[in-house]
């Protein structure tokens, strides 16, 4: 009977033993659950934290400018950042700058203005077409930006193309009266000078000013180079006499800015000379660089302007002529 007891007291030990470890398993893993299910509340929290941290950039604005012709992305704006919200007098004023550089541009980015090449006459009267113009309309650009700053969205930039503005039948009329003129003198003797007064005053003959058009002495005279014929002479430079391809052509905007000067006509580009010259009175000069100082107007005369440039032996006559039945719409300063 004692061994009896003594078995059935192990098999009740090996029995409660083995209920023991069952249940400190059954513990254990209940314990473990907590974390392994913690582990989807976990990417869920860094999901909504993620979330949470884009959440100001969702809803913040943003402006992106676009290019019309070619559908390409010119900046983006964030107005939140650039203090659309908290300083509008200084938001306003960075995208005026804004807009200006992409107008006009800067030293190392060409900027959307482009002035147009005019028309001309060749030698048998027939018209040579230039090339349109393209303006960046700036205070459009401004409001256009002001506008989407809040809820944000594209804005294309606002670009217009320009063509000269002359009615085709009155071209061959264009040449009957002289409404003014203006003559400068040089000495045909320093022969680089002469020859560059003489190429950039035929660049200029016949040249037609439509009504509203934009004349640029740059673009429709070109660049200055030996490539093109223009030679070595002595120009001003910061005040001081230089060597220069081109040098004295400076003479010939100079005689085409006092002709044109004399309508009324809106002068846009003037600089004038680090020094006087002699070929002018002081203040009436117009000295031009390529790529950097231009001579620029507006025809604001209401009717078409035909330029016509004469270069003989130490003279430079510039005269600016139209039709005989436009001559009385025209106002004189």
């Amino acid at each position: 009977m004692k061994k009896i007891g003594y078995m059935i007291w192990i098999f009740c030990a090996i029995w409660l033993l083995a209920g023991c470890q069952e249940t400190s398993q059954k513990s254990e893993q209940v314990n473990m659950e907590p974390t392994f299910s913690s582990q989807p509340t976990q990417d869920t929290t860094n999901a909504t934290e993620e979330n949470a941290a884009t959440q100001p950039l969702l809803k913040s604005a943003v402006v992106t400018l676009i290019d019309p012709r070619t559908l390409e992305i010119v900046q983006t704006i964030h107005p939140k950042e650039l203090g659309f919200e908290s300083d509008f007098a200084s938001y306003e004023s960075q995208l005026k700058q804004l807009a200006k550089t992409l107008a006009r541009g800067t030293e190392h980015f060409i900027g959307y203005d482009q002035t147009m090449e005019l028309d001309r006459l060749n030698e048998n009267g027939q018209i040579v077409k230039g090339n349109a113009g393209t303006v960046l309309k700036e205070s459009v650009l401004v409001e256009e930006i002001i506008r989407a700053s809040k809820n944000g969205g594209n804005v294309y930039l606002p670009l217009y193309e320009m063509t000269s503005n002359y009615p085709i039948e009155a071209v061959s009329s264009l040449n009957e009266t002289v409404i003014a003129s203006f003559t400068t003198y040089f000495q045909s003797s320093e022969e680089g000078r002469s020859k560059n007064i003489e190429l950039s005053a035929l660049a200029l003959n016949n040249i037609i000013v439509g009504d509203g058009d934009y004349f640029s002495f740059n673009t429709m005279v070109g660049e200055r180079s030996e490539a093109r014929g223009y030679q070595p002479a002595y120009e001003i430079v910061n005040k001081k006499m230089v060597m220069g391809i081109g040098g004295g052509i400076c003479q010939t905007s100079s005689t085409l800015f006092n002709a044109i000067d004399q309508l009324a006509l809106r002068i846009t580009e003037r600089h004038h000379h680090s020094l006087s010259v002699g070929y002018v009175v002081a203040g009436r000069d117009a000295t031009v660089s390529y790529g950097t100082l231009d001579f620029k107007f507006q025809n604001t005369s209401g009717v078409p302007l035909l330029i016509r440039s004469f270069y003989r032996a130490d003279i430079l006559t510039i005269e600016i002529r139209t039709a005989q039945h436009y001559k009385n719409l025209l106002g004189k300063r």
